[in-house]
């Protein structure tokens, strides 16, 4: 059995790390994996924006070198080199300084997932490459695990709520496209795709699965979008090489 790393809020995605970017080499998506993840442009920001934004990108940086237990609201203050009221300001709590910086790597998930929806791919292959970008890259996975600990369960229920919500719209736009080339033949799109969110959290919720379960996941999928046998068997092929 292979253990796998959970996407936030949905254990069961299921493409890891490498695995998404064995799926990017081969198809030609390219964008800079090296980069904080909360980039973001700031030149239309406001000044409280930019404060915002400046202590979020500290906390996600010392929620990943020191973890997100080990790192204390006094030190987040300190190395951002603010007073407490402020951080207070814009935070109530560091609870939800590590929901927003979720949120923000969310904000880069998706934009990846854009690129791979504007791509010149089919459409089985997009809405693989979708579900692949909404996973965290490795030198995240300290964030993640403390979103799947047992006492953040509500944080994770919320998150996993908003990630679905991004999701959703994204895959239907592509499965339409699927019906328009005649890969897919089915109706009520959006409630499919959430279907197939839902059956992968299901089956890969121990982060763990069999060439068994990879087989009838692929099955269930091509059968929930009455696509021909064999349309979605490129998916083992990612995880096989993605090891």
């Amino acid at each position: 059995m292979t253990k796998i790393p959970a996407a936030f809020g949905a254990a069961g995605y299921f493409f890891d790390c490498q695995s998404k970017k064995v799926l990017d080499r081969e198809h030609g998506l390219v964008y800079d994996q090296n980069r904080p993840v909360v980039e973001k442009e700031e030149g239309s920001m406001k000044k409280g924006e930019k404060r915002k934004l400046e202590l979020l990108r500290t906390a996600y940086r010392m929620f990943l070198e020191k973890g997100y237990e080990n790192t204390s609201v006094d030190e987040i203050i300190e190395a951002a080199g603010i007073a407490k009221g402020t951080y207070y300001y814009y935070f109530q709590s560091k609870e939800q300084t590590l929901e927003e910086v979720i949120g923000m790597m969310l904000d880069a998930e998706e934009e990846r997932a854009k690129q791979v929806m504007a791509a010149d791919l089919p459409a089985p292959q997009k809405m693989a490459g979708i579900i692949a970008a909404f996973s965290p890259d490795v030198g995240e996975t300290a964030i993640r695990d403390t979103l799947n600990r047992s006492e953040n369960i509500v944080m994770h229920d919320k998150i996993n709520r908003r990630l679905t919500d991004r999701v959703v719209p994204l895959l239907s736009e592509v499965a339409e496209q699927g019906v328009r080339e005649g890969l897919f033949a089915c109706d009520h799109i959006p409630e499919r795709v959430r279907e197939i969110l839902l059956l992968s959290n299901a089956l890969f919720n121990e982060e763990q699965y069999t060439e068994a379960d990879i087989a009838v996941f692929i099955d269930t999928v091509e059968r929930i979008m009455y696509a021909a046998p064999g349309t979605m068997g490129f998916i083992a092929q990612i995880i096989h090489q993605g090891k």
